[in-house]
């Protein structure tokens, strides 16, 4: 998709296309961006298990799930601006590739948009199963649930 904006901001005289990018120069060890991204990744997460796990809005239930995701994503591009952020490691390597042609040589690139990310995930999924009492990586978690279970319906006869 990146190729055909590109051509349609090209010929329109539109703003150049931008993604998510590490900037060494502002940080130069990652450990700002890979915290950013981290943190980003991680409360995406929670928002998405939120309004699709934990909310229920009848029958509109799709369009507002819809409309709160898209508005918690732009909040979390602007809270976390650091490392873009991509909140997803293959957007930030395909915009790599697209923009400079290649795949990234410095190392710091997969920290912050797949170390970082890929442990937000984690973290998020951890948490959800404290919260929620389900499997972790398959395996029953110690202690949980936080979340009191709904109690199960006896069918009378």
């Amino acid at each position: 998709a990146f190729p055909l904006f590109k051509a349609m901001t090209d010929t329109l005289g539109w703003t150049a296309l931008g993604g998510p990018e590490y900037g060494p120069a502002s940080d130069e060890s990652g450990s700002i961006s890979a915290w950013s991204e981290f943190t980003a990744t991680l409360l995406l997460l929670v928002l998405i298990y939120v309004v699709n796990w934990e909310l229920n809005f009848g029958k509109f239930h799709y369009w507002i799930k819809q409309t709160l995701t898209a508005v918690g994503i732009r909040a979390l591009i602007e809270t976390f601006p650091k490392a873009g952020p991509a909140m997803n490691p293959m957007l930030g390597t395909t915009w790599a590739v697209f923009a400079y042609g290649g795949f990234p040589d410095d190392y710091r690139h997969y920290l912050v948009y797949w170390v970082a990310a890929i442990l937000g995930g984690v973290a998020s999924a951890f948490g959800y199963a404290v919260y929620d009492g389900c499997p972790f990586f398959g395996k029953s978690l110690p202690f949980g649930p936080v979340k009191a279970k709904a109690a199960k319906k006896v069918k009378k006869n």
